[in-house]
């Protein structure tokens, strides 16, 4: 595989322009640094292992009455909201944070309530039904709409409620933050579901608030679309402000998460909180292996042995607000006077500017925060205990390990058991990717103190070993994650480890392969050079700034770059299996999800033809993949609900900027949204 440091020899050789320079540290923009860069909180100022690590308890279902006899389904309203919460030590101040919670059990945790970062699990029986009203309630006490907490950028190809009917769903062309009702539309991650509630990054909606500007688009361009079919096909209706999905839960026992989906806004909304577990239990394809998880009403610091562990960077000003960078010169690492560039809509070169002010291409954050505390502890017994991990990164590739050499066994993964159990000395989670393991404690002493490690690098992650490849993280902040604190066990362990677990059958062979790609862009219309530290146009004899944008594409021998609007490439028939062969033309390892599916890791081929297997980690089902840069990554998934999904990289930056695809699973509909 072609890693960082060869990119870098290969922009020495080829002039610089098609690996984007700036990312690799020159004018000097050096990426990998001991702190990296954040808000007025350095991380250094928080003190770590503090704050007990949280276990979210289970959502509770409303109560019965509330839909009828809510016969054959569980019946949930969850809302988001902002309120504040202690996110980092003391005694730095709370933080205000979005999430989700029941509105029949309001207030934060605090309170007494159900609102929490990150949100309550929602437990599923395998193949129950569970209806979710979904409610946008970013609102004040007034009824006034609350703004976004952070910079919105609208030159994106975005949500873009400002441009009305006609406009919604566009790329906008004001520099400026939007400072408007926020939209939203939660995607169950993972989820075998009907279209009409995947979630689908334009059926967004605005909360319904009083004081909406006139002209605004209240909802995005698919929720009517959606709304009708959900009408037809199950029969309720959604209310303004809200949308109602529902979920068959008929894939295998599994991890699932749900967060976030709006059109070039996901980075920033699931950044502000909201995100929490869905888990799958029972069916031919789960086994009892003697844990227990918290349930519906119990103690977010009680003692459990089977917990769901969210890792997260984040960064915080010294008021205790969340910090992410309000200008494209971050990620230079450059003060904004040193970026001296046009930005849309200005004019540039030849024409005007397509580069967007706001929009950082990776966002790394330099405190870890787990379960929604910074740096917490986790007193455990010696015994065993399942954990469920997940990265909950933006950007951030995360390499684990445990201080004191002690193994992971993973016993599944995005989608579901493992055929065997895995021993493991590290695990590689890519943004969005979960590990099911099992920490063994019962020979670590009495008063041991085990740090979970992190050896993934500050910095876009492009394959290999950190010391060799790249720098890992930095051992002060983001290389450590959480503490664990060992004591005496209080009762005889039970609990199984098992050697085979009950996976899902393989698909069968494909009916069809399909070629696609993934890109990178860099501007069309701005050249630069240096200038006294200053990245300056420099029309005459600049190089092209970058990257502007990622992108997916087909390949027929050669890639073809296609953006969010262009029309629909990817159109498998109904009930077919097809491989997907993803070619990697960028710098970067790309965590590539395909939204309705769950499929296997066929094989990766490098760019010398050299085929490898699927890692021992990666044979059982998954939904999210890792595409490494040079190389052809195979899967294999059937298609057997009709409708428009979308697929895209996970790296949310990406994917908020052309880095997702619609597709559409049958014949598509000659009056659909999109063709």
């Amino acid at each position: 595989m072609l890693n960082r440091r060869d990119f870098a020899k290969l922009a020495a050789l080829v002039g610089g322009a098609a690996a984007f320079p700036w990312r690799l540290g020159l004018f000097g923009a050096k990426r990998a640094l001991a702190q990296i860069p954040g808000g007025s909180l350095a991380p250094g100022d928080i003190e770590k292992f503090v704050l007990p690590l949280v276990k979210p308890p289970a959502m509770p279902k409303m109560q019965k009455g509330k839909m009828g006899n809510m016969q054959g389904f569980d019946y949930y309203e969850i809302a988001v909201r902002q309120f504040q919460q202690r996110v980092i030590s003391p005694p730095h101040p709370m933080t205000t944070v979005w999430s989700y919670g029941s509105i029949e059990y309001p207030g934060t945790v605090a309170e007494g309530g159900t609102f929490n970062y990150p949100a309550f699990t929602i437990e599923a029986p395998w193949d129950h039904r569970v209806r979710v009203n979904w409610i946008n309630d970013l609102v004040a006490k007034n009824g006034r709409f609350l703004p976004h907490l952070l910079s919105v950028d609208q030159t994106l190809h975005w949500a873009n409620p400002p441009g009305g009917k006609r406009g919604r769903d566009k790329r906008g062309y004001s520099p400026y933050p939007y400072e408007g009702p926020v939209p939203i539309v939660t995607h169950v991650h993972g989820a075998h579901t009907h279209a009409d509630s995947d979630g689908y990054t334009e059926a967004w909606f605005l909360p319904d608030a009083k004081n909406i500007p006139n002209g605004y688009a209240k909802s995005g361009t698919f929720y009517d679309y959606f709304r009708s079919q959900f009408k037809s096909r199950v029969g309720q209706g959604w209310d303004p402000g809200t949308a109602v999905f529902e979920y068959p839960n008929d894939q295998p026992a599994t991890t699932l998460w749900y967060h976030d989906h709006a059109l070039g806004m996901t980075r920033l909304n699931v950044y502000a909180g909201p995100a929490g577990y869905w888990l799958i239990r029972g069916g031919p394809n789960d086994t009892d292996l003697g844990y227990r998880a918290p349930g519906v009403g119990d103690d977010p610091l009680g003692e459990y042995t089977e917990i769901p562990i969210v890792i997260q960077d984040r960064s915080f000003n010294a008021d205790g607000s969340l910090f992410y960078p309000d200008n494209r010169a971050f990620f230079e690492g450059l003060n904004p006077s040193q970026l001296q560039i046009p930005f849309i809509p200005e004019d540039a070169c030849d024409g005007k500017s397509d580069v967007s002010p706001i929009w950082n291409p990776e966002f790394f954050g330099n405190t870890m925060v787990v379960n929604g505390f910074s740096w917490p502890y986790l007193e455990v017994e010696q015994r065993r205990y399942r954990f469920r991990f997940l990265n909950g990164c933006n950007s951030r590739f995360l390499i684990l390990k445990m201080s004191n050499g002690m193994p992971f066994y993973q016993i599944g993964g995005d989608q579901g058991f493992l055929p065997r159990t895995v021993e493991l000395n590290e695990l590689l989670l890519a943004p969005a990717e979960r590990a099911d393991v099992i920490v063994d404690f019962s020979r670590a002493r009495r008063g041991t103190e085990i740090i979970l490690q992190n050896f993934g690098p500050d910095e876009p992650f492009g394959g290999g070993l950190p010391g060799v490849d790249f720098d890992p993280a930095d051992p002060d902040s983001t290389g450590q994650v959480m503490q664990f604190r060992v004591k005496a066990a209080t009762s005889r362990d039970t609990s199984i480890l098992p050697t085979t677990l009950p996976a899902a059958s393989r698909p069968g062979d494909p009916d069809n392969t399909r070629a696609v790609s993934l890109n990178e862009e860099g501007s069309a219309t701005v050249r630069v050079s240096e200038e006294n530290g200053n990245i300056v146009l420099d029309c005459a004899e600049g190089e092209e700034f970058g990257p502007t944008a990622a992108l997916l594409g087909t390949y027929d021998g050669s890639s073809h770059t296609r953006k969010w609007a262009d029309l629909i490439t990817e159109n498998p028939d109904l009930d077919s299996t097809e491989q997907w062969e993803i070619h990697n033309f960028t710098e970067d390892a790309h965590p590539i999800h395909i939204h309705q599916v769950h499929f296997q890791v066929v094989s990766r081929e490098d760019n010398g033809g050299n085929l490898r297997r699927p890692e021992a980690w990666e044979t059982g089902y998954k939904d999210t993949v890792i595409a490494y840069p040079g190389e052809i990554t195979r899967v294999k998934a059937k298609f057997d609900l009709p409708g428009y999904y979308v697929w895209h990289c996970h790296i949310v930056e990406h994917e908020d900027n052309e880095m997702m695809r619609p597709f559409h699973v049958g014949p598509i509909p000659s009056d659909g949204p999109a063709q």
